[in-house]
């Protein structure tokens, strides 16, 4: 995905994909959300002062932004807190490696989700520019095509990533629920059994579709609208460090949307796994936790989520790029409106 500078002007390449090429884009992509999430969610740094002490002088700490946001999203006693003051209670509370917790359930999920769907925009998106039947009709209905090509390629990762997210979600928000990523999800197995381990199924897939299309979509657009404002002499000669920034650039504005998008139903999400899966039916759970959450409620954190997930957003674009590139991956389908 992205803009392809090799092909002609205004060309529609729709490629044959094989098995393998697949098999290159589920890697990349397991790849590239994986290391993105450990590394953003898990060590993300950022000046503060220290914690542990009463010395004023400014000192780098790991934090694990992702648990901070959690506990302000479900623990009433986090509702005050920003990233900074929240990372700095949890860390005087509980001590550093509390901001680990979850490490597992969230690299073994995002690897198999990120794989399943990078793989799935690139399928989807070829097949609907063959629905398209032409390029004319393909560029004119790019968004949609971007739009549903994102939707259906994350409803079906998501399927794999719903119980992991549940276990990782107990791991944060209850205090000594199990020992990490094999004990709590056996525990919740155990305990639950598939109805709780997929209670949170309708609002991760309300969190993760919009921002799914927030990520796909505004990326795809972000990269076209800066190659329609240079030349094609311009374009050629970009260096790799410019096409980076521009990936970059893209990936920020993308990441940004993507939040603001997914950020209700995150919330929910949060709060539908803090304690045991409902009791009644999942819709009138959810208008239980949306009516006491209120509206501002359900955007509480998301000022550390737009941060965490910019970062994400970005690196796992270039990641997903490079580890295909490594990997001798042909270009996806690239559809984009020269002027």
């Amino acid at each position: 995905m992205g803009y392809n500078n090799s092909a002609p002007s205004g060309a529609l390449v729709v490629p044959n994909f094989t098995l393998s090429d697949y098999e290159s884009f589920f890697a990349a992509g397991a790849l590239g959300a994986m290391l993105s999430h450990a590394a953003v969610t898990r060590s993300y740094p950022f000046i503060s002062h220290c914690f542990v002490s009463t010395d004023p002088k400014p000192c780098e700490l790991p934090t694990a932004i992702d648990v901070v946001k959690t506990r302000i999203q479900v623990d009433p006693a986090f509702k005050s807190h920003s990233l900074i003051s929240g990372t700095r209670h949890i860390v005087s509370a509980e001590g550093p490696r509390v901001l680990l917790t979850g490490f597992g359930p969230t690299a073994v999920g995002y690897l198999a989700q990120g794989g399943a769907k990078f793989a799935g925009y690139e399928y989807w998106k070829r097949r609907f520019v063959l629905v398209a039947g032409d390029q004319e009709t393909a560029v004119r209905h790019r968004t949609a095509i971007y739009l549903g090509a994102a939707a259906v390629a994350e409803f079906f990762a998501d399927i794999l990533l719903t119980p992991l997210e549940a276990t990782r979600i107990r791991l944060v928000s209850q205090k000594g629920y199990a020992t990490g990523l094999v004990t709590g999800f056996t525990r919740l197995a155990r305990e639950g059994g598939i109805r709780e381990m997929y209670a949170g199924f309708v609002p991760i897939l309300f969190k993760q579709i919009p921002y799914a299309l927030g990520q796909f979509t505004v990326n795809e657009l972000s990269h076209e609208l800066v190659y329609r404002n240079i030349s094609d002499e311009q374009r050629k000669s970009l260096t790799p460090s410019s096409r980076l920034g521009i990936d970059m650039g893209s990936g920020v504005v993308a990441g940004f949307a993507a939040a603001v998008l997914s950020q209700p139903a995150d919330t929910l999400l949060s709060k539908i796994n803090k304690g045991q899966g409902p009791k009644r039916s999942m819709f009138r759970h959810l208008a239980e936790i949306l009516s006491e959450a209120g509206v501002r409620g359900l955007f509480a954190g998301l000022g550390p989520r737009m941060i965490m997930t910019a970062g994400l957003v970005s690196s796992q674009f270039v990641m997903y790029g490079g580890i295909k590139e490594a990997l001798g991956a042909r270009s996806g389908v690239e559809i984009h409106k020269d002027n």
